[in-house]
């Protein structure tokens, strides 16, 4: 837990084919635009937590894990909200989010909660994403762990994508932007697979030889949230 509240300077789907990234969400048509000299709109839940799927319809997140919190903070992505305040990464779409918790709400680091739009017990409101930049020390001392456990807990999610990812030129594959895996591996995994499709990290590991590759599909998506990726694998904004 945080002593002080979150820096002001201001997060998942299966994974899918890669995508370059695309722009922060911007506010409805509807909503007067901001003036130039004016800082943007928060991404709100509808923004922060939702996207449309292919049916037209929205998805939001309904889980997120806790990276750190503040029990006297105020909110970075709303002005003048004020409480306990979370700062968490969605499960689904691995996105940074800042929640408004009940107050007097007391949390763990890695806590898996409930953000779903209704029934929420610890919750009140998600209320918008955040930037890497904006994150507390603390959250960032705790990220590579907390993705690592995720991965580990939506296993078959990343096996399916290791099983079904393409290239995405004619001279990369997206398993190469992986850490660790480069066109050895990359080569190996692909003709491991049209035999059998794997199962787990541990098949993965035992027939191709790539040591903890949970591990290093929780480095790249630290390098997606980072910034440092110049197109997203698994974090989709």
């Amino acid at each position: 837990m945080s002593s002080s509240s979150p820096s002001s300077s201001s997060v998942a789907g299966a994974p899918q084919p890669p995508a370059q990234k695309s722009p922060p969400a911007t506010a409805a048509s509807s909503q007067p635009s901001p003036s130039p000299s004016s800082p943007p709109p928060p991404a709100h839940h509808d923004q922060a937590a939702a996207a449309a799927d292919h049916g037209g319809q929205r998805r939001y997140e309904e889980h997120a894990y806790v990276l750190d919190y503040t029990p006297r903070g105020k909110s970075t992505t709303v002005r003048g909200r004020e409480g306990v305040i979370v700062q968490a990464i969605g499960e689904e779409r691995l996105t940074l989010l800042e929640l408004l918790a009940v107050q007097n709400s007391a949390f763990e680091v890695g806590e898996r909660l409930y953000i779903g739009r209704e029934g929420r017990d610890k919750i009140t409101s998600v209320l918008g994403r955040l930037e890497y930049e904006n994150i507390s020390q603390s959250a960032k001392n705790e990220l590579p762990a907390i993705v690592e456990k995720v991965v580990l807990a939506n296993e078959k999610r990343f096996i399916d994508y290791i099983n079904a990812s393409q290239p995405i030129t004619p001279r990369i594959h997206a398993l190469e932007l992986i850490p660790g895996i480069g066109k050895t591996y990359m080569m190996t995994i692909i003709k491991e697979r049209e035999k059998k499709k794997f199962e787990s990290f541990a098949d993965l590991q035992a027939r191709v030889g790539v040591r903890d590759p949970a591990k290093l599909v929780a480095k790249r998506i630290i390098e997606e949230i980072m910034g440092q990726a110049r197109m997203n694998l698994f974090v989709r904004k």
